[in-house]
């Protein structure tokens, strides 16, 4: 995601403005971040299958109601086939529990176990821990208005381009995939 004015002039180990000309560029910026935050985050979720994916379906099951694991895919952006493996490791690590959905007996409805939401509570301490490593040139009010800047991009953007995916993003941008190998 790097730009042909992103590479002219850049040193190894430069400033951003110190004759780099990246001062101002926002690729440049969100590849930097993103890669970090994303080298970050795998180190936190090593031990939970589907890494960062894994973290984020185990976080929905036990944060909200997504309904039917077929919503919880199209919610996540995950492509149905790969929540189905995704599910079936998180469910064979004893994490999270598939119940038929009482309205609609083919559907079925995931829901964290004791031992899944403890390891949430762990690996949100440990996400703290890696947001706060890769935030950490910001200030603690320059952080506050980062991530609220950010979230309101990105809804703006999500708004904008409600069927693409995350995955589909990254994937024509080049970027590395948060989640298992093999894909979204």
């Amino acid at each position: 995601m790097t730009s042909a004015r992103s590479q002219a002039g850049a040193e190894p180990g430069a400033e951003p403005g110190s004759g780099s000309g990246l001062r101002n560029d926002l690729g440049w910026a969100l590849g930097v971040v993103f890669r970090g935050y994303v080298k970050a985050a795998n180190a936190a979720f090593t031990d939970v299958p589907g890494g960062p994916r894994g973290y984020q379906v185990l976080a929905t099951a036990a944060r909200s109601e997504p309904g039917s694991q077929q919503e919880l895919a199209h919610h996540l952006g995950v492509d149905r086939t790969v929540m189905t493996y995704l599910l079936d490791d998180l469910e064979r690590a004893r994490l999270i529990e598939r119940h038929a959905d009482p309205a609609d007996r083919r559907a079925r409805r995931i829901a964290p176990t004791e031992r899944g939401r403890a390891l949430l509570s762990d690996l949100d301490q440990r996400l703290g821990a890696a947001e706060e490593h890769v935030l950490a040139g910001l200030t603690a009010p320059d952080r506050q208005a980062f991530r609220a800047l950010l979230c309101q991009a990105a809804w703006h953007a999500s708004a904008a381009d409600p069927g693409g995916s995350a995955c589909a993003l990254a994937d024509s941008a080049g970027e590395t995939r948060l989640g298992q190998a093999g894909g979204c």
